[in-house]
């Protein structure tokens, strides 16, 4: 659907926020805490973009976008070209990071710009009037993206940790010390900060099903060298394709004809997922969880490869 861009923020020195609402004022799709949109951008890109406003209002989205050193195009593009009142193509929400229903308490943490869907839980959580301790990590003062809103609507929850200050710091050994079954742990941020929180809660005993996680952007893929060559079958017509060991199996697949939607094309957003009808994938993605790994009946061409000389996929 297409969207316009009401306003746009600096709220860091590299960190913006979008407002997009409908061309003709109506509401926009419902969506839920934790919840992302893909954006197609004019350089031929599709990115994901956290919702961080309250999903009880539905007159606009608010997105805030990092404006990365290491960018592939999409942030990139974002801060350069998009304006205040151009119209834009954006997907309905969906949300791969939801409230788990069970929760009777939260413990959010945030880092840098892992703050976007870690807001629209807190706005949630207080509008359920379930209690829940907000940790915001940023280098310094001037990383903190929607300070305003963090110590206007959340002064009672919200504990910042600021590298670079002393008088700020956080202990995340004491704060993730005792698990209670009635607690749930959100994390978003590098992936970096967030293997450091979960290591930190297993640690003290905490559930895996108690502990939820979303990525911005895949772990460094492996590089060519590691990568070997094989060959996917297409079922419906037989056709053999190889794939070389510095080509993903979308993109080979695309030069032949042969379309998959892809978004993210890191294995985060699960938009390309296929099923597996002959051989073994070597899982490179981040969406799937380990038990539909295991049963190799499904994976991610964006990123994923294969152990077997061939792989047949459902085509």
């Amino acid at each position: 659907m297409y969207v316009q861009i009401k306003s746009i923020k600096d709220l860091t020195p590299n960190i913006r926020s979008f407002e997009l609402i409908t061309e003709d004022g109506r509401d926009l799709p419902s969506f839920t805490a934790g919840s992302h949109i893909d954006i197609v951008l004019g350089n031929g890109l599709i990115r994901q973009y956290s919702i961080a406003n309250c999903c009880s209002e539905k007159n606009h989205y608010i997105i805030g976008v990092l404006e990365d050193d290491h960018s592939r195009g999409g942030s990139s593009f974002i801060h350069q070209q998009f304006k205040v009142g151009d119209r834009i193509e954006i997907s309905e929400p969906r949300n791969l990071f939801p409230v788990h229903q069970n929760t009777n308490k939260a413990l959010l943490f945030a880092g840098g710009i892992g703050i976007t869907p870690i807001l629209s839980m807190a706005h949630t959580l207080k509008r359920e009037n379930i209690p829940f301790e907000f940790y915001y990590f940023v280098r310094n003062e001037n990383a903190i993206a929607f300070k305003d809103i963090l110590e206007s609507k959340f002064s009672e929850e919200i504990h910042f940790h600021i590298e670079d200050d002393p008088q700020n710091q956080l202990d995340v050994n004491k704060i993730l010390s005792k698990f209670e079954s009635s607690k749930h742990l959100y994390v978003c941020g590098p992936n970096g900060f967030m293997d450091f929180i979960f290591t930190m809660a297993e640690k003290h005993h905490w559930q895996k099903d108690h502990l939820h996680k979303e990525h911005f952007t895949a772990d460094s893929a492996a590089s060519d060298e590691e990568n070997t060559e094989f060959s996917v079958k297409i079922a419906s017509t037989g056709e053999l394709i190889p794939i070389a060991v510095n080509q993903s199996i979308t993109e080979a697949l695309e030069k032949c004809g042969i379309e998959i939607a892809v978004s993210c094309e890191q294995g985060i957003c699960g938009t390309c997922l296929t099923n597996i009808l002959e051989g073994e994938p070597e899982h490179r993605d981040m969406f799937l969880t380990d038990e539909e790994h295991a049963s190799n009946k499904i994976f991610t061409p964006c990123c994923s490869r294969s152990k077997t000389k061939i792989l047949v996929l459902d085509l």
